[in-house]
Parts: C-alpha cells; structure tokens; sequence
C-alpha cells in the first residue's frame, strides 16, 4: 500500500511539472521541442514492444503492452508528421 502511495505522488508531481513545463514553452519552440521528443517516444516504443512480447507474462502485462504500442506509436508518427509540415513550411518554392 506504501509503495502504490508513493507511485501515486510521483505520478500527480510528474503530471504537475508536465503541464508547468509545457505552458510555459513559446510556439515558436514548440514544434521543434516536440520533433526532438520522437526519439523519447522510439524508446518508449521499443520498452513497450518487449512488455507486449514477452510470453511468460501475465495477460494484463502484454494487453497493457499493446495499448502503450499503439499509444507510443501514435506519438512516433504524429511527431514525425508535425516535423515534416514544419520543415515544408522552410522549404523554398
């Protein structure tokens, strides 16, 4: 019960500087701070391809695994989308 306590308040305290953080961030680096977290998302994908893969798991470890894939990857391929309208928008015609 202790330890589901403090992951609780790490969870509140990581939402609380999140959302303080990325107020306070101007669009104009907004963008391209949010192409360079891609390579965060990469790892969290791969962290989340080795929780849905592995067999010797319970079933809620590797359903909780494939939600955090498509999640991750959603991530992946909207950053890397936004990134690509970014760049489009310096290109010279």
């Amino acid at each position: 019960m202790e330890t589901l306590i403090l992951l609780l308040a790490l969870f509140v305290l990581a939402l609380f500087l999140g959302v303080e953080l990325i107020t306070k961030v101007p669009p104009t680096l907004h963008t391209p701070l949010m192409s360079g977290t891609n390579a965060v998302s990469g790892i969290t994908l791969v962290g989340a391809l080795l929780a849905a893969g592995t067999g010797s798991s319970p079933m809620l470890v590797n359903w909780l695994g494939f939600i955090a894939v498509t999640f991750a990857t959603i991530n992946v391929v909207g950053g890397y989308l936004v990134t690509n309208r970014m760049l489009a928008m310096f290109k010279r015609k």
